[in-house]
Formats: structure tokens, sequence, C-alpha cells
């Protein structure tokens, strides 16, 4: 059941997702799997399987897609309590093709329902109860009007002494790098967990020095936690980094939604008074777990096999 006062919570948009089935690419798929998702949810959903109080709200079309996604993520314990379902507005829609070794996305969401959203969708008495705020760099992406929603969600977590987590998740098919810099450079200012991939760093920067990077790093507030830096991650702070090794994977099936377990792994570990370095160590476990699976979310693990490979609880078979 979803926590009525989430310690987390997060927004944005979260769209159906098609995938053609057989292995085959869109072009020749006859038939197609359906699901959803959506940065922001996929996180929350991980949090909830992780024992964690997660809230997620958003605009969606009050349409079949609409009313399957909102159902969907209820059903993972996640409370959206305050997501809309939008008369007269579309959801937005995903498709995933696998072909020739390559995976692509094509989107459908413009002018959807998720981004119509305005400061006024937001309840800021909902947001300050909670720890933490997790955005993203997705939801600015969409419009001005949500872009305006983010920076004034983060307002008022600032004000309630909410921390806010920020993951920069950079997607060159909304907006240009020229566009996306200077927003997400002033949401990483205003964060307090910043967890951007390494290469996203390279290009947020404009160098591929490493040292230039962790000094930019190091001119923030915030505890940087540098995803994919070689075969480890980095927690960055003011006068040291450490480092923390990759779990290793037996089988790698699919990458999709190992960013959102990461995230949801490591927030679930900061909310529990972990240690950064063995919240890391949690959400690098996760997002090892959830690549040895397919979805979007479909394959973040609960609590209680995350524990048992950490070795807090033997796994029972039978």
């Amino acid at each position: 059941m979803a926590s009525p006062s989430p310690d987390i919570i997060t927004f944005g948009e979260t769209m159906a997702l098609l995938l053609p089935n057989q292995g085959k690419g869109i072009e020749h798929a006859k038939t197609f799997e359906s699901s959803f998702g959506g940065a922001e949810s996929n996180l929350a959903i991980g949090l909830a399987r992780l024992g964690v109080g997660a809230g997620w709200f958003g605009r969606l079309g009050d349409d079949p897609l609409g009313r399957t996604i909102l159902k969907g993520i209820r059903g993972e314990g996640v409370d959206v309590s305050r997501a809309a379902l939008v008369d007269g507005e579309p959801t937005g829609l995903m498709l995933r093709d696998m072909a020739w070794g390559k995976s692509s996305v094509y989107y459908y969401r413009k002018l959807s329902a998720a981004s119509k959203m305005t400061p006024a969708d937001l309840d800021e008495a909902y947001i300050k109860q909670a720890k933490i705020l997790h955005i993203t760099g997705i939801t600015p992406a969409l419009s001005e009007s949500c872009r305006e929603t983010v920076f004034a969600a983060v307002d008022i977590a600032r004000r309630h002494g909410v921390k806010v987590s920020f993951d920069p998740n950079l997607r060159l098919k909304l907006w240009s790098l020229e566009e996306a810099k200077p927003v997400l450079q002033r949401l990483a200012e205003q964060a307090d967990y910043y967890l951007p991939g390494y290469d996203e760093l390279q290009l947020l920067y404009g160098t591929d020095d490493f040292e230039s990077i962790v000094a930019e790093l190091r001119m923030l507030k915030a505890v940087s936690v540098v995803k994919g830096a070689g075969q480890e991650t980095l927690v960055v702070g003011k006068d040291r980094i450490e480092r923390v090794p990759f779990f290793p994977v037996k089988q790698v099936v699919d990458t999709v939604g190992a960013g959102d377990g990461f995230c949801a792994g490591f927030l679930s570990g900061v909310v529990r008074g972990e240690s950064l370095v063995e919240a890391v160590r949690i959400g690098s476990l996760v997002g090892s777990l959830v690549v040895q699976g397919v979805g979007d979310w479909e394959s973040i693990p609960p609590r209680s096999i995350v524990e048992a490979e950490l070795g807090l609880r033997k796994h029972v078979e039978r």
C-alpha cells in the first residue's frame, strides 16, 4: 500500500510503451507488447519495491493509456494521490526498437498532457513533508511551463528543508545541448545529491579531462555521484573522491532502466541513513540486477533480493 506521506517524491512524464515482439524491428513486427515507462515513475516504483515510501505525480490523458499507467504505478505501491488524469489531452507514447544490434526510441509526446504541466500543478504541502525531492533533466526539456514547474518545485523544497536529488538524464532528442546546458547546470547548483553519468558530464562541461570535470563538480554544494566512470562509480566530495566498483553482471539482457534502478537503490540507502559509499553500493547492485532482466522498471528487484545479494539475509529457495 502506498505511503500517505512518502519519504521521497518525484514527478514527470510517464508514457505508454510499445515494444515489437519476436525480436523484430518496428517496421516488420505484427504484434507489440505494451507497458509504460518514465525515468521518474521508474524510480518511484524502484523505491517502493525497496521498501521506501515513494510518491509520483504528473499529468496523464484521461484516456485508456493514461488510466492504465496510473493504475500500474499505483499497483506497485507508489502514492499517486497528486497525479491528474486530464480530459481532452493525450498521454504520451514511445516505441522502442531493437534492430541490427542497436536500440532506438521513438517519441510521440508533443502536446501531451504532461508537457502542459505548470507550477499550479504543485502541492506545496505534499512536497514539504518529504525528506527528498527527486527531479530529472527530462521534465524541463518538455516545455517552458514544465521548466518553470521544476524550478518552482525546487524552490518549495529549499524553503522547507527538503533535500533535492537531481539526475540530469540528458536527452538530446528533446532539446539541443546548447539549450540544455544552462538549465541542467542551474539545477545542479541547487541540488544536494547530483547523479550524472560521466558521459553526460563530458558533454555538459565540454571536456574529457578528468581533473577539469572534478574541479567543476567541487564547485557545487552537492555531493556528486558519478555513474559509469570506467568500471566504478565515483563519490566526489570537496576534498576527496571515493571509488565504488561495479557489481559483476552474469549476463546483460537490457540496459534500459539501469540508471533509474541505480538512483532508486542509492536514495533508498540515503533515506535509511546509510553512508554515501554504502548507498552507492546498494545503487550499483540494483543497477546490476536491472540489466539482467527486460523492461523499464519490471526487473527492479525487491528489497529481499537486494539484501540477500548483499549478504544481509540468506535467500530461501523453497
